[in-house]
């Protein structure tokens, strides 16, 4: 029997036909940062008070500025012990009666009374038109706001378990270009919403596809080339992540409406529909779906772009990856140690998706400038991908796994307290928070892969990542609605979180140098698992003497 590692030895394990896919499938997560925190411009809340319209008129006749009409019009009110303008109410007075006047300087207005904004809001776009300005979502409707973000989530959450399900039922490559074109029908639909209840429901399909179709490219490209490029590839994959997070504010910089940066976010879902002549379907699945004829045929068209010739008998291609063991939820939570493992990286999940989001869209609020400060955070997030791979081989899994979740908690609560004056620091602060987030959610995903038995695998990275989206759903509810009380406040959560999880992290087993685990048992007994790993070779070195074993490396643990 050949396997397919067999043949991609041959083949070639990360050649130039390998290559060239991974560099077309490293685009598709550029978009994805603008879908996934986009809302940080696209719903974008400027400063802004109650409309009156005869104060606009005044204005109008006066030639006063913004903000000159609000100072003599606009109540203030008390925020956390500071007097500031209020942003949801006016004054209840009949302004053409009033003494104001252009040359008026201030008016003695403490003692009328205050109402709500009867005639809706002004804004100080500063260039800016987001769907906030558009739709009034400010003030009472404020939460709706937190919607936007949540139904991208809840997309997110039933796309890829449906799409995971269609790619290992029809393909990686048709479950991925079917996505694609969801996302391009879905993301123009949301640019040309006409009210915000279809926003939303458009903005929940576009979720369903996004996260699906990503997947599906990370499944294919992990799937085509050698066991020990696998790693790398996955995480220089999630890295162009960070690409298009450094391309979003330039994007956002020069396109200032909301509805044409969601075109633009749009189109390049529409061009990746080009893939179909320009990648294969995943060889393993073909096998795995006893497709033999085609796996070989691509298989083949691979080794020669690779400039590589076939010997071994390619026709008796198998599917090394075969498992005929059916798994189910309760694998995940059956047995003590694979119950720990659900619950702590569910967890994990959970925590990076909550914190990293929250990092991201408290940028939106801060009140600096938002271009820089998001360019500056997405620097930061390049240094992570160099750090998981310099520290996983040398250092192991658990212990930078942990401390990039202690070090995003430690940095959340000393942010928090650092005084506004000393800007520059409380920046660098954050932006090692970021770092540190970063690090552990893209950490999880691989740490995963390593701690649940093969037949079991697929099921349990997929159920304990749906708490990720869950995490997104939380996440803008927990910064926007906690910040009205104190700026801070959601740091201090996400500081808490973070500190949890880095803790939770250092009960997990180290997995540096272990095999992969077949069954549960390997799990529940790690010491009988290693032992079979040592018979195992002792029995193949009997057979092949004349060979060194040792240089045959478990391909699970590369």
């Amino acid at each position: 029997m050949t396997t397919f590692d067999d043949i991609l030895e041959e083949a070639g394990k990360f050649g130039r036909c390998q290559k060239r896919i991974f560099a077309l499938l490293c685009m598709v997560s550029m978009p994805w940062a603008g879908v996934y925190v986009g809302i940080v411009f696209q719903g974008f809340t400027p400063d802004h008070w109650c409309r009156d319209s005869a104060v606009v008129e005044r204005r109008q006749a006066c030639g006063w500025s913004l903000a000159d009409s609000r100072r003599l019009t606009v109540p203030l009110v008390n925020s956390s012990g500071v007097l500031q303008q209020s942003t949801c109410e006016q004054f209840e007075v009949n302004w053409n009666a009033t003494d104001l006047t252009c040359d008026s300087k201030e008016l003695d207005l403490g003692r009328t009374p205050t109402t709500g904004c009867k005639d809706g809001w002004e804004y100080d776009y500063e260039g800016r038109q987001s769907f906030v300005t558009e739709f009034d979502l400010v003030c009472s409707d404020a939460w709706l706001v937190d919607m936007y973000q949540a139904t991208l989530n809840v997309g997110f959450l039933v796309g890829s378990i449906a799409i995971g399900y269609l790619a290992d039922r029809f393909g990686r490559k048709m479950s991925f270009l079917m996505s694609n074109l969801l996302n391009g029908i879905a993301g123009i639909l949301v640019a040309v919403a006409p009210n915000y209840v279809t926003l939303l429901v458009f903005r929940t399909f576009y979720g369903f596809g996004v996260k699906g179709g990503w997947v599906a490219g990370y499944v294919l490209i992990t799937e085509i080339v050698g066991v020990e490029f696998r790693r790398t590839v996955g995480v220089v994959y999630q890295m162009f992540f960070s690409v298009g997070i450094l391309l979003l504010p330039l994007l956002a910089y020069f396109i200032t409406d909301w509805r044409w940066l969601q075109v633009v976010i749009t189109v390049p879902y529409i061009i990746f529909l080009s893939y179909y002549w320009l990648i294969p379907e995943s060889p393993r699945w073909l096998l795995s779906q006893n497709k033999k004829s085609k796996a070989v045929e691509i298989t083949e068209a691979m080794a020669k772009e690779n400039k590589k010739t076939l010997s071994k008998n390619i026709e008796t291609l198998t599917d090394d990856n075969a498992e005929s063991t059916t798994a189910s939820f309760m694998d995940l939570i059956r047995t003590p140690k694979m119950r720990k493992h659900t619950f702590i990286l569910s967890y994990n999940w959970f925590t990076s998706a909550v914190v990293y989001q929250g990092l991201i869209m408290r940028l939106g609020i801060l009140g600096g400038n938002v271009y820089i400060d998001f360019l500056i955070s997405g620097l930061v997030e390049f240094p992570a991908a160099f750090l998981i791979l310099f520290t996983i081989e040398r250092i192991g899994r658990r212990l930078p796994f942990a401390a990039a979740n202690i070090v995003a908690g430690a940095s959340c609560f000393i942010t928090a307290f650092i005084p506004d004056s000393m800007f520059w620091f409380k920046t660098v602060v954050a932006c090692i928070g970021r770092l540190g987030i970063t690090m552990a959610f893209e950490m999880v995903v691989f740490v995963n892969t390593e701690l649940y038995p093969t037949f079991v695998r697929n099921l349990g990275v997929s159920v304990c990542s749906t708490l990720c989206d869950v995490g997104g759903i939380v996440a803008p509810f927990l910064l926007y609605r906690l910040a009205v009380i104190w700026l801070e406040l959601p740091l201090i959560i996400f500081g808490s979180l973070a500190f949890l999880a880095g803790g939770l992290v250092l009960l997990l087993p180290e997995t540096r140098g272990v095999p992969l685990p077949d069954t549960i048992e390997d799990i529940e007994f790690p010491e009988k698992a290693k032992e079979k790993a040592a018979l195992k070779n002792q029995q193949l070195a009997n057979l092949l003497p004349n060979n060194d074993v040792s240089s045959n490396k478990d391909p699970a643990t590369v």
